[in-house]
């Protein structure tokens, strides 16, 4: 309605008087042969001087609609023939209803879809539409007026007819518009989606990135992160919105069992933050920084490991602050290989036996070798602890006490925990 308004507003501003449409639809059935003579004879001078109208018409769009301002600046020729195709075929709708019906949809159509790809307002595009129908009803009273200025009252039974032609076309032209806009927003999607996937296999082109900068609205050069993410939703859909500080630009990558978010770090952060508050349950691993949207895939690798280390469970998982244990699990079959040797006495006892020793010695790690501290949070005697280590030490050839045997241990009990066997 305000589109309808505002165009016969800025037809009165040009020197135009547009006729008002008629309040009820029902007076297009009193149209009688006289009223159809008047009507087609007016609208045979306007095909006779459309070269004249499609001026005026593109006149009142650089004069009244901003945006085709623009338009006609980068390509006035264009503009005019479209302009010149659509009073064409609305001005021989009116001579030729039934036969002209289709190509003037087909027109009008293509000009909505045509103006969606280069992203004109849709404001604009139907404003332009109506300032046509507008501009051809001030024709056709002008031109009776001209010929045959006792007919002119005639045209009062047409006048429903010509605006629900136009109001036919503007939902039209707004349906084409909406449509294209969604398949150009659905390729846009797609597209962004096959360059992200690209950048985080470290499978993208050199040629590529500029490209994917765009599409993922991230710089080509910058200092990135990759954050991945896995569980089960909506628990990770809320880690996602908790893991990435406000304001932070990141693009996230999603897939069927973990999301990817590149994050682009500000400049002269150090290594990227832990969150703190996320929803229990995801597994959280987050990578170390890399330069440039070329290296997204290292950094996606990063990220995989930190989230190997993860628990079950789920938790957060920073690769800096877990280097010892993403050397394991980033040589597994050599981490299998070392638990074995190492650990493989102790794991072939009975599993009640097994675990008490095992959770004995990873918890005492876990205290800094404290014997006291670890026989608290195990609930029994430091002196227990001390003996249960001794047999660890016993079955493993290995001695607490030798840096070297300490950190083959260490590593040991690493593979074991991460490493399905």
């Amino acid at each position: 309605m305000h589109h309808a308004v505002r165009s016969r507003a800025a037809i009165r501003t040009a020197g135009l008087t547009p006729v008002p449409r008629p309040r009820t639809p029902g007076v297009a059935s009193l149209m009688d042969a006289d009223a159809l003579r008047v009507l087609h004879r007016a609208a045979r001078g306007l095909l006779d001087d459309l070269p004249g109208l499609t001026d005026r018409l593109v006149a009142l769009l650089r004069e009244l609609e901003p945006a085709y301002r623009a338009v006609l600046a980068k390509d006035p020729t264009a503009t005019w023939q479209e302009a010149h195709r659509s009073l064409r075929h609305s001005v021989t709708s009116l001579l030729d209803p039934r036969g002209s019906r289709d190509a003037a949809r087909r027109c009008s159509w293509r000009i909505g879809a045509t103006r969606a790809e280069q992203g004109l307002p849709l404001d604009a595009l139907l404003h332009a539409f109506r300032l046509g129908g507008s501009l051809v009803w001030q024709r056709l009273v002008e031109e009776t007026s001209r010929t045959a200025p006792e007919d002119v009252r005639l045209l009062v039974h047409v006048a429903a007819d010509v605006w629900n032609f136009v109001d036919e076309h503007c939902t039209l032209v707004a349906d084409a518009y909406r449509q294209t806009e969604w398949q150009l927003s659905r390729r846009r999607e797609n597209r962004a989606r096959l360059l992200a996937a690209g950048l985080l296999d470290g499978t993208s082109r050199i040629a590529d990135l500029p490209e994917a900068a765009q599409a993922l609205d991230l710089p080509e050069q910058g200092r990135y992160v990759v954050v991945a993410v896995a569980g089960v939703n909506p628990a990770r859909a809320a880690a996602r919105a908790a893991v990435v500080p406000d304001g932070t630009r990141v693009h996230w990558h999603t897939g069927a069992e973990v999301d990817y978010g590149i994050v682009l770090l500000a400049a002269g952060d150090g290594d990227p933050p832990v969150p703190g508050d996320v929803v229990p349950g995801p597994r959280i691993g987050v990578g170390s920084p890399v330069e440039g949207l070329a290296a997204v895939g290292e950094a996606r690798g990063h990220a995989d490991t930190a989230l190997r280390i993860c628990p079950e469970d789920g938790g957060v998982v920073r690769l800096a602050d877990h280097l010892p244990a993403a050397l394991v699990v980033a040589g597994p079959d050599l981490g299998r290989t070392l638990a074995t040797r190492v650990l493989g006495p102790l794991l072939r006892l009975e599993p009640a036996d097994r675990d008490v020793l095992l959770d004995t010695l990873t918890t005492w790690l876990d205290c800094d070798g404290s014997a006291q501290r670890a026989g608290e949070r195990l609930y029994c005697h430091r002196n227990t602890v001390l003996n249960r280590l001794r047999r660890c030490e016993q079955l493993t050839g290995r001695s607490l006490a030798r840096p070297a045997d300490l950190v083959e241990i260490t590593l040991s009990l690493t593979a074991h925990h991460l490493l399905p066997t």
